[in-house]
């Protein structure tokens, strides 16, 4: 079968680390971003693929639907949900507009995407899907000192985060991988559009990100976190999240009864 990827945000950072490695691997592509210079620059500069270069902006309903409708008809092998932006202010500080592009971008483009490929997917058996998220959808009980409060970005990760861990096990058995990619502070255009000066930060590079989640898909990781050396830890997190799940129950817990 013709290796096929789509991936989001691919005119810099982690989404053009994505399509450059896919690429290399022998993947045709179909490119989506705002850019469309870059875009057809990346084309340009990968003759050896077939690329199909996709301008369209994930924060508005237009640019989802065209996107979706594409990968709805396109034989998909792999997905990358990797457009993102950032916002990083508190919720009483971020302006409507900018909470409504921040979930077009984060929550509702990677859902209609991912689930305009489901179907084919498992109908041919065969299937990647690579949602982009950060190390940020686990900070909300992180005491207040530690980071500037980012409520609606860190929200929209953790949603890829359940979503995703959700997918898998209803894709169990079917041939489809699904998986949450989750790195730290990255070495990218990302935090420069916000404004943000982060050179004297350690930073990752976005070609480590790649390598670790596609390494990660071979070893069947749903969640992947490219800086966390233990794996345990993040299996930790799992099974306390099941732990609470599971402990449910009908009557009121005793903490909330009266006297």
């Amino acid at each position: 079968m013709d290796k096929l990827a789509l991936v989001t945000g691919a005119t810099s950072g982690i989404g053009r680390a994505f399509a450059d490695r896919l690429a290399a691997d022998g993947h045709d592509l179909i490119v989506v971003g705002r850019r469309k210079e870059r875009l057809e620059e990346f084309a340009a500069a990968h003759p050896d693929v077939t690329v199909r270069v996709v301008a369209a902006d994930l924060s508005t309903d237009a640019g989802i639907d065209t996107v979706a409708a594409i990968a709805a008809a396109e034989p998909l092998t792999v997905l990358v949900n990797n457009a993102g932006v950032a916002h990083y202010m508190p919720l009483a500080e971020l302006p409507a507009d900018k909470a409504r592009e921040l979930v077009h971008v984060k929550v509702l483009a990677p859902t209609l995407l991912t689930r305009a490929v489901v179907a084919g997917m498992q109908e041919r058996g065969e299937g990647k899907i690579i949602n982009v998220a950060g190390m940020i959808a686990f900070s909300g009980p992180a005491d207040p000192s530690v980071m500037p409060r980012r409520a609606v970005y860190a929200g929209s990760l953790a949603h890829l985060v359940a979503m995703s861990q959700t997918l898998s096990a209803e894709l169990e058995g079917t041939g489809v991988q699904v998986q949450v990619l989750c790195p730290g502070i990255v070495a990218t255009e990302f935090h420069e559009r916000q404004g943000l000066d982060m050179s004297v930060v350690p930073r990752m590079s976005a070609e480590d990100v790649v390598t670790a989640g596609l390494r990660g898909l071979e070893l069947g990781e749903v969640v992947c976190a490219p800086g966390v050396e233990d794996a345990h830890l993040l299996d930790a997190v799992s099974r306390a999240d099941l732990a609470a799940f599971g402990a449910q129950s009908p009557e009121l817990a005793s903490r909330y009864r009266a006297g």
